[in-house]
């Protein structure tokens, strides 16, 4: 009977000190909590954040256009032939231009079968479409009407999505992030002023937002059999672009 007595304490105690352990671990667990929660709260009380924005204007350096040839058929191999000499014309005249091989890529080609419906048979094969498309970059502009000539003239019977876009935008972007920065130091220099209080070092620089739209034009152009278009009266206005952004400056309170 002692043995067993004995041998319950122990069973008791130990399930005491592994409870005063674990309730120790959870007490030191909540307190990491309270206390970090406690510091982060103080750290932002005596923190300010400012927002700037900063806008830069710069023209285009760069049109891209795309240049497309769709062509029907019954026969498939008849349609390809005939789409791959009208392709390899417009791009040998548009090198011809000076167009150089990295500003010219294919975006599309595809070939779908197509189909009559009737209500006595359904659906009954067609022929065939293809469709291939080119991106070609313009570096020139005043080559842009004789690029659209040229396509036109060899077979091109899709034009559509001349845009203006800055080749390398990085330049324009470090001045708007600039301009951005000092109106957001003004504006904390003016609101500590207001609100009396003295600002200290900054501690955080956070690029919100970066926004750049390339300008598109309205200039599509679809057309049957590969009739050839005029460009040399279209007047192209090319504009400004703007490079807007935005940019979040944390300040410590003195």
């Amino acid at each position: 009977m002692a043995q067993e007595s004995k041998t319950f304490d122990l069973s008791n105690r130990l399930f005491a000190i592994t409870a005063l352990l674990v309730i120790s671990i959870f007490l030191y667990f909540v307190f990491q909590l309270f206390y970090q929660q406690k510091t982060f709260d103080q750290q932002n009380q005596n923190q300010i954040t400012v927002s700037g924005e900063g806008k830069v204007y710069a023209a285009p350096d760069i049109a891209a256009v795309t240049l497309g040839i769709e062509t029907n058929g019954a026969v498939v191999k008849e349609i390809t032939q005939t789409n791959v000499s009208s392709m390899n014309k417009i791009i040998d005249g548009l090198k011809n231009l000076g167009i150089e091989d990295k500003d010219i890529q294919t975006t599309q080609y595809s070939v779908t079968p197509q189909y009559n419906y009737t209500e006595k048979s359904g659906r009954v094969p067609n022929g065939y479409t293809i469709n291939q498309n080119i991106e070609v970059k313009i570096r020139d502009f005043d080559k842009i009407s004789d690029v659209l000539g040229i396509a036109t003239e060899n077979g091109a019977n899709v034009v559509s999505s001349l845009q203006f876009t800055i080749d390398d935008p990085e330049e324009f972007r470090s001045e708007a992030r600039a301009k951005a920065i000092e109106q957001a130091k003004a504006k904390a220099k003016t609101l500590a002023e207001q609100a009396g209080i003295k600002l200290g070092e900054i501690v955080n620089v956070y690029e919100n937002s970066y926004n750049y739209t390339p300008i598109y034009t309205s200039a599509k152009t679809s057309m049957g059999g590969g009739e050839a278009v005029s460009y040399d009266s279209a007047q192209i206005q090319t504009g400004q672009q703007e490079i807007d952004m935005t940019i979040n400056v944390t300040y410590k309170i003195k």
